[in-house]
């Protein structure tokens, strides 16, 4: 059906035709999101304008997805990628009055968005804010925005739904056959995590998965050819997709036809070019760049109605006849979707009690009983165990205690130690989609929004790199914070470790960065049970990301039963070991490889008479969230002497050791060089905390 002038009224004087009555929807959605974005004096109208009659389609005719119970498992997921259209998915979320639930999934028997929050979007409170929002609105399924992330974070939903269907579907119990829809546009096609995500998904052969590309070839400076002239076709053939190509955005019958061919693809995703005009209907800015990203201006959202047939001076209207359209049509259809399969699952409940039980802990993020049972417990030995072999130990403990626990590495596995090597783990590919180790390839950027992705569908994934690569990955993970995901990060090669690789490898600015970010739990541990205690601690968080900080080299495994239990990390700094009567004059903190250092400083300051501390401190932001009283006594406010030892920026350390402190940390890049020459070289060693120590006590 082609795009027709239709008189848009709120009482109709003849019985409107199915077309029209089409047309009226789609024309509801683009003047609110026109009246909503004038209101604002924010905001992209363009993209809402021309993509308004593919989300009609999608969700009106094709989506399985009840606004009546937005959170039920097997529900279709829709990621608006290019986010800064949000107003297409606040008015559709409004229009198929979508229902709220709120963070402990009960339904709450309101709008999740109202007319209202459309009246006030992007103002502080409405739930229709200026980009989607995990959690802030039921229906929004990824926070999106910066561009490419959301197309990337749904291959993580595809992936997700395959595993899935692998693990529980049985013959005639297809509880997981859910698709994912994403809608993207250039900026999306142009960032470089968009083409990582699309690699891995042909590679996969995520036939569940569709992208749709509003292809409209404008960006905020004007017309694509100033900056992409690709063949995007060309590009998603060559990847492996399935691409298909709609000539003219207002066809809703072609639009639904290509999403039926996509239905009926197998063993590839779908890439939908959908050629469109941004600012669809505007006289002077379709097809401009001032249609892109600022309101269209009240003279010619006046004129742009008078295109539409639409009444010029009505705002938010929403005409007789559109809410019941789209009643009848997703409403109904979700609602059977949704009923026929809670029947379904109650006699899969019957039949499969066990794997049932596993979804419902599963979609409560909870975890089963007995899953840290076998978790290693490391004896003491001065020549001790790698960060990352703890980790690998405690990751094929984890991994065959819960179920739903699955992950990978970006191509380091062998190196992260990240590997599941028990029996029956497998390899997760497109013709074993049931296996456990995810190989991201050297796509770290991807790897960390197919996490989200993943986590997003109530899974619970790890990822892995060295550590100075956690800044590829970096967009993806403060996007995991924003979201509230419990993904966990291992990152190796934590420091100097990587040693003859140089400065290229060494990171030294990230572990303050992360620390930086509000939300994710950051844990450098100082041994092999710190480790395990590290794990033990992220695997409880429900609506947090965590990340771990691990060496590369193996670390001494402290004596517990001369110095406090690992148990300590679950309270992010401790006090390891102490002056006789537990009241020092001088307290050591350190992270990670460098604990051990100020272990063996303390014992020497001991020695000479000198009251010394340890203190382990493995997470600033734990230990921040203690009690005051906890925190003084960890480190009393009285003993102003201290040395803080870590291999990273100072950068920080000053909250903990004060004006008067002194920090042993890193003010340049590093090096290439042996490891034991690093140390040297930078003054990592005993004597060097030691003389610190004694400097401070001495200027006391």
């Amino acid at each position: 059906m082609s795009e027709a002038n239709i008189m848009s009224t709120t009482q109709a004087a003849q019985p409107m035709t199915d077309p029209e009555l089409e047309q009226l929807c789609i024309n509801t959605i683009r003047t609110l999101s026109i009246d909503a974005v004038q209101q604002a004096q924010s905001g992209h109208p363009g993209t809402p304008m021309a993509l308004a009659p593919l989300v009609y389609t999608l969700w009106n005719r094709v989506m399985r997805f009840d606004p009546q119970d937005p959170i039920w498992p097997n529900r279709d997921r829709f990621v608006l990628s290019n986010g800064h259209a949000s107003m297409l998915l606040w008015s559709v979320l409004h229009l198929t009055k979508t229902q709220a639930v709120n963070a402990e999934y009960e339904r709450l028997g309101e709008p999740s968005v109202t007319i209202e929050d459309i009246r006030r979007f992007r103002q502080l409170g409405s739930r229709a804010p200026g980009h989607p929002e995990y959690h802030w609105a039921s229906g929004v399924e990824a926070t999106t925005g910066p561009l490419g992330q959301g197309v990337a974070t749904s291959v993580g939903m595809a992936i997700a739904q395959k595993w899935l269907a692998t693990r529980y579907n049985r013959p005639g119990f297809e509880v997981f056959n859910y698709d994912i829809y994403a809608v993207c546009g250039d900026g999306c096609m142009m960032e470089g995590i968009a083409s990582e995500a699309a690699s891995l998904a042909a590679h996969l052969g995520l036939d569940n998965l569709c992208w749709v590309y509003d292809n409209n070839h404008i960006t905020i400076e004007g017309n694509t050819r100033i900056a992409f002239t690709e063949d995007v076709a060309a590009r998603f053939l060559g990847y492996g997709w399935n691409v298909l190509r709609v000539g003219d955005a207002n066809d809703i019958d072609r639009i639904e036809h290509s999403l039926a061919v996509f239905k009926q693809t197998k063993g590839r995703p779908t890439f939908i070019i959908l050629d469109t005009h941004i600012g669809y209907g505007s006289p002077h800015k379709q097809d401009t760049a001032a249609a892109h990203g600022e309101p269209l201006g009240d003279e010619e959202v006046r004129l742009t109605k008078q295109s539409y047939g639409w009444p010029e001076n009505a705002k938010f209207l929403v005409p007789d006849g559109v809410y019941e359209r789209f009643a009848a049509g997703i409403g109904m259809r979700g609602m059977k979707a949704r009923k026929e399969w809670t029947r379904l699952f109650g006699a899969y409940r019957d039949m499969y009690p066990e794997n049932a039980r596993e979804i419902d802990q599963m979609q409560r993020r909870e975890l089963p009983t007995g899953w840290d049972r076998n978790l290693p417990v490391f004896p003491a030995d001065s020549k001790g165990v790698a960060g990352r072999d703890a980790s690998g130990k405690a990751l094929n403990v984890l991994a065959q205690n819960i179920p739903w626990f699955l992950g990978g590495s970006a191509d380091l596995g062998p190196s992260n130690k990240t590997l599941l090597t028990f029996e029956g783990a497998g390899d997760f590919q497109a013709n074993s989609p049931g296996g456990k180790n995810l190989h991201f390839g050297i796509r770290e950027h991807a790897m960390a929004a197919v996490l989200n992705g993943l986590a997003l569908s109530k899974l619970r994934a790890f990822g892995a790199t060295f550590f100075i690569f956690s800044d590829y990955a970096r967009p993806a993970i403060r996007l995991s914070a924003l979201m509230e995901l419990p993904t966990i990060l291992v990152f190796t090669h934590d420091a100097m470790g990587d040693g003859e690789d140089g400065p290229t490898h060494q990171p030294v600015e990230q572990l303050v960065s992360l620390r930086a970010m509000p939300g994710l739990v950051t844990l450098r541990p100082a041994d092999a049970n710190e480790v395990i205690e590290a794990y033990r601690y992220v695997m409880t968080l429900r609506h947090q990301p965590a990340v771990l900080v691990l060496s590369r080299q193996p670390l001494p495994t402290l004596d517990r039963t001369k110095y406090a239990a690992a148990t300590g990390v679950a309270r992010g700094a401790y006090v390891l070991a102490d002056a006789p009567g537990g009241k020092p004059d001088v307290i050591l903190i350190s992270s990670g490889s460098e604990v051990s250092l100020a272990v063996n400083a303390h014992e020497t300051l001991l020695a000479e008479g000198i009251r010394s501390r340890v203190v382990s401190m493995p997470s600033w932001d734990i230990f921040d969230r203690q009690t005051q009283e906890y925190r003084d006594s960890v480190l009393p406010p009285a003993v102003i002497a201290r040395v803080a030892v870590e291999q990273a920026s100072t950068l920080g350390w000053e909250r903990y050791v004060g004006s008067g402190g002194r920090v042993i940390g890193m003010k340049t890049f590093g090096s290439s060089a042996p490891l034991k020459e690093l140390q040297r070289k930078f003054g990592f060693a005993p004597e060097l905390v030691v003389a610190a120590a004694k400097d401070l006590l001495a200027g006391a």
